[in-house]
């Protein structure tokens, strides 16, 4: 009789045949056990979405790797992992065309407010401001602002020093950015209203082109803040036709998004139009009750402009509401400079009358303070004011509005946000409906715990993807649900050139979301914001189970993108 085998004389003797078996003699046998598990993941019986816009169909899905294999039959008893898509959508992971995440993603890298949407890829360094290049003339200033909000050291000044340290701890999600103007300015010439010379706008085309051969994936402009408003016509067509020497992207927050919307696309299109950039035109809105009516001319000159061979696309959150600083409320010449040139002429008595009449023009224009909310600041004192309007929050320190503003910037020295329902529900589903209209959540990845849950921030950082899915497919019917993933994948993956991403095939990387489409909905709020949408039951990021059951499984295996040149 045999001598039983013990645990030590067992690995020891599966060591040998795994030897023998790499000269050949056992390879058809282990071959053979392994072929019984060819997939890594199988999803099976799902309802595909395969990202091209048409009717979804019945299928299964074999994942191998980072990589799509199989989209038709895969038996479950052949993969490692099995999930049961029954009942459920399956479709490419969701692409954030528009976001402004950088800092948040290192200080928390698993992304939580995003992935659970079911975004798999980010588009950030949008409204002309990246993380990078900083100039030495504010690099204290927001080495000292990152160290007083995030706790984190400030390291880099370049784009190679911050996606080293994205690289560090890894990210839930890919990610990908476009290259500020409003840096390249403020480090080629200052941060002042004047045209660049010669030699500075040399300085910034050579940016612009350092930066695409480094793989952004193109410029994005913010033209209703400093510096990048000071900038002329002439200027941006001069920095997008390096942008399209690279087949890249001209992403633009619009000079005016309220009375001037006609004229803003005017320009923005007149600078793809001459430079032969792509363009895409940012968060697509018409702010204001006066203005509501010219949604039909906007979306009009966007089609003619289509028409007339421009390549142009845009994106919008689906919220009546938008969300930046409340020191954007000042006019730009008062925001001319540095933060501290900024705090000093509000506090200057020889200004006083004249900023208080720019902002009673502001008043008129929203109707009432009330429209406004404190969403964040810095300073602990001041917490309570944060998910308060305006008129209340001045109420409550018993001050008059403009006087409360002033008093409160000065404060948290500019360091204020806030949110603006400037918006109208009939125009908002007239433009996410269109065409030509994605979908960005102009948010930043934050999370519901943790030095990233401060504050009352928009909900469209938590609900983006799921409310347009939910609210605004499902219940709405704006447009069918095939259309809109196709807006949310193939469009954007192509637009930016994200290669094998955007769609659900064979060979494509394994960037996918599972989701309850009868389900599918945000639950952020106004006043309880920080809380994760519903019915997205799975989120896959280059063949990795990131989110699962609506858990986040803690998997980092997010890649950065690089624009191929």
């Amino acid at each position: 009789m045999k001598k039983p085998m013990n645990r030590r004389d067992f690995l020891k003797q599966s060591a040998k045949t795994a030897a023998l078996a790499g000269l050949g003699g056992y390879g058809p046998l282990l071959q053979g056990c392994t072929s019984k598990k060819a997939y890594d993941i199988v999803i099976t019986d799902a309802l595909v979405y395969d990202g091209q816009g048409g009717r979804s169909f019945e299928a299964d899905i074999g994942i191998v790797g980072e990589t799509i294999q199989t989209v038709g039959k895969a038996k479950a008893s052949r993969g490692k992992l099995v999930i049961e898509g029954k009942g459920l959508a399956v479709s490419p992971g969701f692409i954030d065309a528009h976001d402004h995440t950088d800092v948040s993603l290192i200080v928390n890298p698993k992304a939580e407010s995003v992935i659970h949407q079911g975004i798999t890829t980010l588009v950030s360094g949008n409204c002309g401001g990246s993380a990078f290049p900083v100039p030495d003339s504010i690099f204290e200033e927001l080495k000292e602002n990152a160290k007083t909000v995030y706790g984190l050291d400030l390291t880099w000044k370049d784009m190679a020093g911050f996606f080293g340290r994205l690289e560090e701890k890894g990210t839930a999600l890919n990610y990908s950015t476009l290259l500020g103007h409003g840096a390249i300015r403020g480090a080629a010439m200052g941060f002042n209203d004047r045209p660049p010379s010669p030699e500075e706008l040399e300085k910034m085309k050579s940016l612009v082109e350092e930066h695409m051969r480094a793989g952004a994936f193109g410029l994005s402009s913010g033209l209703e803040y400093t510096p990048g408003s000071f900038a002329r016509p002439d200027e941006l067509t001069e920095l997008c036709r390096v942008v399209a020497r690279f087949n890249g992207t001209y992403a633009t927050h619009m000079r005016d998004e309220d009375e001037g919307i006609l004229e803003s696309l005017d320009e923005s299109i007149a600078a793809a139009r001459d430079s032969g950039v792509r363009l895409q035109i940012a968060h697509l809105k018409v702010g204001g009750h006066r203005n509501w009516p010219k949604v039909d001319a906007a979306l009009a000159k966007i089609d003619q402009a289509k028409q007339q061979g421009v390549n142009l696309f845009c994106d919008r959150y689906p919220y009546i509401a938008g969300s930046t600083g409340l020191s954007s409320y000042f006019p730009l010449w008062a925001r001319e400079g540095t933060t501290e040139d900024f705090l000093r002429r509000l506090q200057d008595p020889a200004l006083d009358e004249k900023l208080r009449s720019h902002l009673a023009t502001h008043e008129d224009r929203l109707g009432s303070w009330d429209k406004v909310l404190i969403s964040d600041v810095v300073l602990d004192k001041n917490k309570h004011l944060q998910g308060k309007n305006i008129l209340e929050a001045a109420r409550e320190m018993d001050k008059q509005p403009y006087d409360f503003i002033r008093d409160l910037l000065v404060e948290e020295k500019s360091m204020v946000g806030m949110i603006t329902f400037y918006g109208n529900e009939d125009v908002l589903k007239k433009i996410l409906a269109h065409p030509l209209v994605g979908v960005g959540c102009d948010g930043s990845a934050i999370a519901p715990y943790g030095i990233l849950s401060s504050g009352k921030p928009h909900p469209r950082n938590y609900g983006t993807f799921p409310r347009a899915l939910g609210k605004y497919v499902r219940e709405e019917k704006i447009v069918p649900l095939e259309k809109m993933i196709n807006k949310m994948t193939a469009i954007p993956a192509s637009r930016f050139g994200f290669e094998k991403r955007g769609l659900l095939q064979s060979g494509y990387y394994a960037d996918l979301v599972v989701f309850d489409p009868g389900k599918i909905a945000d639950r952020a709020t106004w006043v309880n914001p920080h809380q994760y949408p519903v019915g997205v039951e799975y989120v896959i990021v280059n063949g990795q189970v990131v989110v699962e059951h609506g858990d986040h499984t803690g998997r980092l295996p997010g890649k950065i993108l690089k624009k191929r040149v």
